[in-house]
């Protein structure tokens, strides 16, 4: 089988989506290239932030210490972020009362919302509340913007704690859109900060509609908690489909997987 590299990445993604792990040898028994050449295939993706490479192989990438901080974050799958945040836009409706949470990737949804009328959005990030701000004077879209108060984090600039829950705790809206560190059929979806994952959970509660939004470097993977299994939420959307093993979990569930393209 000869194989563009490419071709020979993206078959390793799958595998790797799909069974959590992959090893050179069988990897290169399976393309029918040599072992070196899923080596350095490996070191490409590894350098992508794709995964991460360990003796004999590649395991899904983590973040052992949590996430990197927003700003760092900002330059990964940057386009792919850009798609996914267009894409989820286009689900908003004049009036719809919405949760924006936290995240590079809900910034990009944040800077996609324009024309629409009469929403109500509520966040606790600080960078997309200051967009907000700032996309209301000039007209971008009208409505009101609520900023969740809580506890700062000075790296993921968003407010959380048990004040952003209690305040969730008294609205109610059509659709929250929410940003995640993993989503895997085991574990559901997941966060590394688990403060994130608290206030994730009362947004989840509050909303009609539960709207994830996931690049490919979060398909497969398990976070450090969980916010909730995946048959609470209604929607993906991804710049990548979900392996061929979680179709019959995603339509036994009712859940609507959007691909990007």
């Amino acid at each position: 089988m000869s194989l563009l590299a490419q071709e020979r990445k993206d078959l390793i993604m799958q595998t790797l989506m799909r069974e959590g792990k992959v090893k050179v040898l069988p990897m290169a028994e399976e393309l029918g290239v040599s072992s070196e050449t899923i080596r350095r295939d490996l070191d490409v993706l590894e350098m992508e932030g794709r995964l991460q490479r360990v003796y004999g192989g590649a395991i899904r990438s983590g973040h052992e210490n949590g996430e990197p901080p927003f700003q760092q974050r900002r330059e990964l799958y940057a386009d792919a972020k850009k798609k996914i945040g267009a894409r989820a836009a286009q689900l908003i409706q004049d009036g719809d009362t919405i949760i924006l949470d936290v995240g590079t990737t809900m910034m990009e949804l944040a800077k996609s919302i324009q024309g629409k009328r009469n929403l109500t959005i509520l966040t606790n990030s600080l960078p997309i509340g200051t967009y907000l701000s700032e996309a209301l004077n000039s007209n971008t879209f009208s409505g009101k913007v609520f900023l969740l108060g809580g506890q700062l984090n000075p790296e993921q600039q968003s407010l959380t704690g048990p004040l952003c829950e209690q305040m969730m705790k008294q609205f109610f809206v059509n659709k929250a859109f929410l940003s995640i560190g993993g989503i895997a059929l085991s574990s559901g979806v997941t966060d590394y900060d688990l403060n994130e994952t608290h206030i994730s959970k009362e947004f989840a509660k509050s909303a009609n509609e539960v709207i994830i939004l996931a690049d490919q470097s979060k398909i497969g993977v398990q976070a450090f908690a969980q916010i909730m299994p995946l048959e609470q939420i209604d929607m993906v959307i991804s710049d990548q489909n979900y392996p061929k093993d979680w179709k019959h979990v995603l339509d036994e569930q009712g859940i609507c997987w959007v691909t990007c393209e």
